[in-house]
């Protein structure tokens, strides 16, 4: 067992381990760090915990300091930097003439890498203007492309329920997600419906799918034949997932028919075959990379 912190460097980031070394860190101090990007400025999101040598990337790195004042003021003032750097990027780009759409800008604690982060529809060839931004800038330049469903994280915003989006306040990594998930949940195939900000499917599907499974192996599907608990025999014409109701079609005497709603529990029908678990693709794979 190793004794480790989570230290999360954005909102809503990943959690990276580190050893708090001889400092007596608690959850929501700020410390400073060394990582593969340089040394960065985070914040403890998990106090010291035991874990399995297993579970943790070596060599673990230990906490260099925690954060002091003059620590959260350079950082304050790197955000300031990055408005400025973003601006400057925005003006290289259209000088550059280049398809595509810039996000967000990032200074590295110690100064040592300023990153750009967009969005295109293809590769491009930013070469040049790496050259004309570390003129500027004087420092190691990274352009780093990122998907559509990254920029929405970065960017942030409300989602059709109202909320802040799930990706930008607590989800470390993006959700796999299929339109099968929507069917299992009965919901409107319209993709205005089913899609988020970002374009692709909704994270929040994932969040009651497993209810919805359990819940739907013990319902009849649509189009299935039944037998009531009055003697009567039909077609099943829609569900009630979360309320257990069922509509049935029931045949009547002199081949009348008529629409009857039957508790699951009321209804004989055959049991739904167990599906196996399937292979996400198309959104599913969508992890905005």
């Amino acid at each position: 067992m190793i004794n480790v912190i989570g230290v999360r460097f954005r909102t809503a980031g990943k959690i990276y381990f580190f050893s708090p070394g001889q400092f007596a860190v608690k959850q929501g101090d700020h410390v400073i760090v060394e990582t593969a990007r340089g040394v960065e400025y985070g914040r403890v999101v998990s106090g010291p915990k035991e874990v399995s040598d297993d579970s943790v990337v070596q060599p673990l790195k230990s906490v260099i300091r925690i954060a002091t004042d003059e620590d959260k003021r350079t950082v304050e003032e790197n955000h300031q930097k990055e408005k400025e750097a973003f601006k400057i990027c925005q003006e290289k780009i259209r000088k550059h003439n280049l398809d595509m759409k810039l996000i967000d800008a990032e200074y590295t604690f110690d100064n040592n890498k300023v990153l750009f982060y967009f969005t295109a529809d293809g590769r491009i060839d930013f070469r040049e203007l790496v050259k004309d931004l570390a003129a500027v800038f004087r420092t190691r330049i990274e352009l780093r492309q990122i998907g559509v469903r990254d920029e929405t994280k970065i960017r942030g915003g409300l989602g059709i329920c109202g909320r802040p989006l799930c990706c930008s306040t607590y989800l470390t990594e993006f959700a796999a997600v299929s339109i099968k998930m929507a069917k299992e949940q009965n919901l409107s195939l319209n993709p205005t419906k089913i899609s988020g900000v970002c374009g692709r499917l909704m994270c929040c599907l994932t969040n009651e799918e497993e209810t919805y499974e359990v819940l739907n192996s013990q319902l009849p599907s649509v189009g299935d034949m039944v037998t009531t608990s009055d003697g009567l025999t039909g077609v099943v014409q829609s569900l009630s997932v979360l309320r257990g109701l069922v509509k049935v079609v029931v045949n009547l005497e002199d081949d009348e028919k008529e629409i009857r709603e039957y508790k699951a529990t009321d209804l004989k029908f055959r049991p739904r075959r167990k599906k196996k678990n399937p292979k996400k693709d198309g959104d599913s794979k969508e992890n905005g990379k």
